[in-house]
């Protein structure tokens, strides 16, 4: 019984490790990626980084839009942007 659980817990324990580094690579792949930057407009966005593949329009009071990119979603409060997240599985480097 005691080597069952010492085994279950070891797995769980494994499982939270991997999973802290792999948000630690996203998070040092974010900061080499040029991405929008909170504060920016709409219209500076698309300028800069191209139309996105997916405009979703504003839900919510404030209201708040996302614009999806091929690795990356934009999101937006009235027209500015609050912050860019990584789409999962778009670290390129480790």
């Amino acid at each position: 019984m005691t080597r069952i659980v010492l085994a279950f817990m070891l797995t769980f324990a494994f499982q939270a490790v991997s999973a802290d580094v792999l948000i630690i690579d996203e998070v040092r792949q974010a900061d080499r990626m040029e991405l929008p930057k909170n504060g920016l407009d709409k219209a500076t966005v698309e300028k800069k980084f191209g139309t996105p593949v997916q405009k979703k329009p504003a839900v919510g009071d404030p209201p708040i839009s996302s614009w999806d990119y091929d690795t990356y979603s934009v999101y937006f409060e009235h027209d500015l942007v609050l912050f860019t997240v990584l789409h999962s599985g778009a670290v390129i480097e480790k």
